[in-house]
């Protein structure tokens, strides 16, 4: 039996004695296997003090402070665009969309087994041997793919289902880790593969560790990583510690966070996450396979200014930043109107742009005392502009209209 199923069939034994999965994840980094059995029979060894894998904020369901962000419930950290530090966003106000509370795993009793019908010899790595491996560091974006999602409402009147996101579920960063493709190879991918499987070990989501499916030249892609370093530091454990993946251009929810199966394939591969949820549902968009819908995949271009929504300035001319960004590479324009898009003016690209990252934006408004809205598009280097209008799917994904942002001058 490898050390993931000894770890699963220990969890279905406390599960069944009523530990909570936080409980669970303490005892086990702090003292193993012996001490979850031990409070599992009510004794307690003195070891099994759950003290240094307490979360940051006592009672919260994150390791990190969330007093920066918008919360939603107890599995969303909306970032606020306009406490945004340059390109590369702190871990402190990256965003965070989890499917269950943040876990702590420890390296040592973690292993990342790759299998299937379509690897020659599964395989299972300790921590230490993935980190061996050569890796690689590059700047992208992530974002989730509710993101904008209240604006189904704000703008067009329609609610859509799901935590209502405004701007802020999206951050950059530099992600250091092991291309995915090297793992698959020393596991004998085979020439038939055609989806990876990819699980984490957050149980207490959906599927009992939430997972998503990418076809297997995804997987190859030297830009697909397995990722266990974030900004020059070991990977923060709201961010996936000690392994997640790292699917540039596709929603967040890809980047499996936690990581410890990977499943190949010679078949496509179905599971809640490409049939009924990230699944664009509605009259325009038509089943796909068992999908309920058009499957979500890559992310759509967007644009978004750094401020409050709504904002208030004082009357005068103000220099506005904001954010733009697109799956299909490097952003070449981004336009302002301040008149409901009948007049579009050129905004300014401020600084380096990576090729997977966003790009800042500023402009300069003359503005006067009244109620406004601001709007912005991005066009990227493909020629693929913010469109007009988004059709309406049901649980808002993929909003990238562009966003009439009110602003009340004073």
């Amino acid at each position: 039996m490898s050390a993931a199923e000894q770890r699963r069939g220990l969890w279905e034994v406390a599960h069944e004695r009523g530990m909570t999965r936080r409980r669970f994840l303490w005892l086990l980094s702090a003292g193993g296997a012996t001490a979850v059995m031990a409070a599992c029979t009510g004794t307690r060894s003195p070891s099994s003090t759950p003290t240094s894998t307490a979360p940051a904020v006592e009672g919260l369901p994150w390791f990190k402070d969330p007093a920066p962000f918008i919360m939603h419930g107890t599995k969303g950290l909306e970032s606020r665009l306009e406490n945004m530090e340059g390109l590369i966003t702190p871990y402190r106000l990256f965003f965070v969309r989890n499917n269950s509370v943040s876990i702590e795993v420890n390296p040592d009793d973690w292993s990342l087994s790759i299998e299937g019908d379509a690897v020659a010899a599964p395989v299972e790595l300790s921590y230490g041997e993935v980190t061996a491996m050569e890796s690689r560091t590059l700047e992208a974006y992530l974002e989730c793919a509710g993101n904008h999602r209240a604006m189904f409402d704000l703008v067009n009147g329609q609610a859509a289902k799901g935590d209502q996101w405004k701007t802020g579920a999206v951050g950059n960063a530099e992600w250091t880790g092991v291309p995915l493709g090297d793992v698959l190879r020393a596991a004998g991918i085979r020439e038939d593969a055609v989806s990876v499987l990819l699980i984490g070990m957050d149980i207490d989501s959906p599927e009992a560790g939430f997972r998503r499916v990418i076809p297997a030249e995804v997987a190859m892609d030297p830009d697909t990583l397995l990722v266990h370093g974030m900004n020059g530091e070991t990977l923060p454990r709201d961010h996936g510690y000690p392994l997640r993946a790292l699917v540039p251009g596709w929603v967040g929810s890809t980047s499996i966070k936690w990581l410890s199966r990977i499943v190949v394939s010679s078949e496509q591969q179905w599971a809640r996450n490409n049939t009924t949820s990230y699944v664009l549902i509605g009259d325009d968009y038509p089943p796909e396979g068992e999908a309920l819908g058009q499957v979500v995949t890559t992310q759509s271009i967007k644009s978004a200014l750094a401020l409050p929504w709504p904002a208030e300035l004082d009357a005068g001319t103000h220099r506005i930043g904001g954010y733009a960004h697109s799956p299909a590479g490097r952003v070449a324009e981004v336009e302002w109107s301040d008149d409901s898009g009948r007049t579009w003016h050129r905004a300014d690209l401020i600084g380096p742009q990576a090729r997977l990252g966003w790009v800042r934006f500023e402009l300069s408004w003359e503005a006067s005392a009244g109620m406004y809205t601001v709007m912005t598009r991005a066009t990227d280097v493909a020629g693929n502009t913010q469109p007009d209008q988004v059709p309406f799917n049901e649980k808002g994904y993929l909003f990238d209209q562009p966003l009439p942002h009110p602003i009340r001058v004073v």
